[in-house]
């Protein structure tokens, strides 16, 4: 598969791609013409509420990517490079909060530490300073979003050539030194991917700002559409998403340099060396602790507590099982489908690089920006009117979660392109392949883990997705995160729990999958 700018990419992949970027676009067709159609839209955009919004929404986005990126990147080179004490466990647990629902957390977060929580029962005391708002925003958010960036960063650390550290160790860099002039450059590429997960994530965050009582668009958008007279507004309120994804995507490949950096399989030559932390073991311990007991222990904590209160009052509680079933068979599906049309986007992109493939990149990390409730109810109104055989039905939810997380599977697919040596691909070629038959026979398997681990996003992603289920599942089909949001939306926090925690353990394989260290162990540890 010749790669480079000069080359017609085949009709074996501008076909498919293209088909799977137009229909991630329908959505967007909804909304402009649900918004466009009504002439105000000027008027809606310029409102000052309009505007608050805006930058309340941007506020939370930045503080959350960076808070993200810091512990993301700092977690995932102590677990990946260094002889952290009990690495193996560390890394397992700080990507553990990844399969906690972002409402779930705020949940946790508000009764642990919100008015009348457990912190103010235990310590005693008749008030402490309310969360609600953006810092209880900002870090239930930071709790749901940061493993993204260091699983990605994990991964990438682990299969990093080591010879530049090497060499710069060799001239006397400290590792410290090292860090920061080699090893943290090498990793641009994957921190703006996993900082565009997590801005992403934030623009279409529903449950969190709701519960938090802060205003953003999302939850703007909400109110609108439970109006009954007027949703126009709702509609110009996502296209503003729609705008502020374009920004973060335009300032991501702004940021982004043209830097390739291959390697001909998919491990490294050879085991980085394991950093010796020496008298910073401690203060590394002491940084994991905190994060793993901020982001993990205190809401199990408080879900154990509900669920043990839960035990001792309610004689009927039961094993979700059927939410189970349904929920792992909507995820699977959709992790299977995006993972297949992630690909040929991603391959088009990176290995025929044009303003075309760019763009239709660009595209596909569009549909991530939306409220799922905006996705459902876009879908509804395109099924009751074009595809009525599909309305109500698992394949329409099933695409809903592929429009929603299309973007993980993207980039876990593109990261990966850019660690194959498209040299590979041209000899495949020379020697008689077809551009189908490279794919398979050269490009997926060396990008395989990426392919992997995008696809277990998405699944983990789909586990926790609440509106666009509440809107679409057929009729009896109920997951776990449904279950949970019935329950909680009733005040049967301790009901709740059960569902919560078991969507949490089936969750925990697919995570482990993810995020284990394979590496040989060179000491410490």
């Amino acid at each position: 598969m010749s790669a480079g700018a000069g080359n017609r990419p085949p009709l074996t992949l501008v076909a498919p791609a293209g088909v799977v970027v137009a229909l991630l676009q329908l959505p967007l067709v909804y909304l402009a013409v649900r918004a466009l159609g009504s002439g105000e839209v000027w008027k809606i955009v310029w409102r000052p509420r309009t505007l608050e919004l805006v930058v309340s929404t941007g506020l939370l986005v930045l503080g959350v990517t960076a808070a993200a990126v810091v512990i993301g990147v700092a977690l995932a080179w102590l677990v990946a490079r260094t002889d952290l004490p009990g690495r193996r466990a560390w890394g397992v647990a700080a990507a553990l909060p990844l399969v906690i629902p972002s409402y779930v957390a705020a949940l946790a977060l508000l009764g642990a530490l919100g008015p009348r929580g457990l912190a103010q029962q235990a310590l005693g005391v008749e008030e402490l300073p309310d969360i609600r708002g953006y810092w209880g925003a900002l870090l239930a958010l930071t709790l749901t979003t940061y493993p993204y960036v260091y699983l990605l960063c994990a991964s990438a650390l682990r299969s990093q050539d080591p010879a530049l550290e090497d060499a710069a160790r060799g001239l006397g860099h400290s590792p410290w030194r090292s860090f920061f002039t080699i090893t943290l450059p090498l990793l641009r590429t994957t921190v703006g991917v996993g900082a565009i997960l997590v801005a992403l994530y934030v623009l279409s965050d529903f449950g969190v700002v709701s519960l938090m009582n802060y205003d953003a668009l999302t939850r703007a958008i909400f109110l609108q559409y439970r109006s009954l007279f007027d949703r126009t507004p709702a509609a110009v309120l996502a296209l503003l998403l729609v705008v502020l994804t374009a920004l973060v995507l335009l300032i991501e490949a702004w940021t982004r340099r043209r830097a390739r950096y291959y390697r001909s399989a998919p491990g490294p030559a050879r085991v980085p060396s394991t950093i010796r932390l020496g008298r910073w073991r401690y203060p590394a311990l002491g940084f994991c602790s905190l994060a793993v007991g901020v982001f993990l222990v205190l809401p199990a904590a408080v879900l154990g507590y509900w669920l043990a209160q839960g035990i001792e009052n309610e004689r009927d509680l039961s094993f979700p099982w059927a939410e189970t079933v349904d929920s792992l068979t909507a995820s699977a599906l959709a992790a299977g489908v995006a993972a297949a049309a992630a690909l040929p986007v991603a391959v088009l992109a990176g290995r025929f690089p044009s303003k075309r493939t760019r763009l239709l990149d660009r595209l596909g990390y569009s549909g991530n920006a939306l409220p799922g409730i905006v996705i459902a109810l876009s879908l509804v109104f395109f099924a009751a009117r074009y595809a009525s055989p599909v309305y109500q039905t698992l394949a329409l939810l099933v695409f809903a979660y592929v429009v929603r997380f299309f973007p993980q599977a993207l980039s876990g697919a593109s990261s990966a392109l850019e660690t194959v040596n498209p040299h590979l691909e041209e000899a495949a070629r020379g020697l008689g392949r077809g551009p189908l038959g490279t794919l398979k026979a050269v490009t997926v398997p060396l990008a395989r883990s990426g392919v992997l681990a995008g696809a277990a996003l998405v699944f983990l992603s789909a586990m926790k997705e609440l509106p666009a289920t509440l809107l679409l599942r057929p009729i009896g089909f109920d997951t776990l995160a449904t279950e949970i949001w019935t329950l909680t939306t009733v005040g049967a926090y301790s009901r709740a729990a059960l569902p919560a925690l078991v969507l949490i353990v089936v969750s925990v394989p697919v995570l482990y999958l993810l995020s284990a260290d394979r590496r040989p162990q060179s000491g410490g540890g």
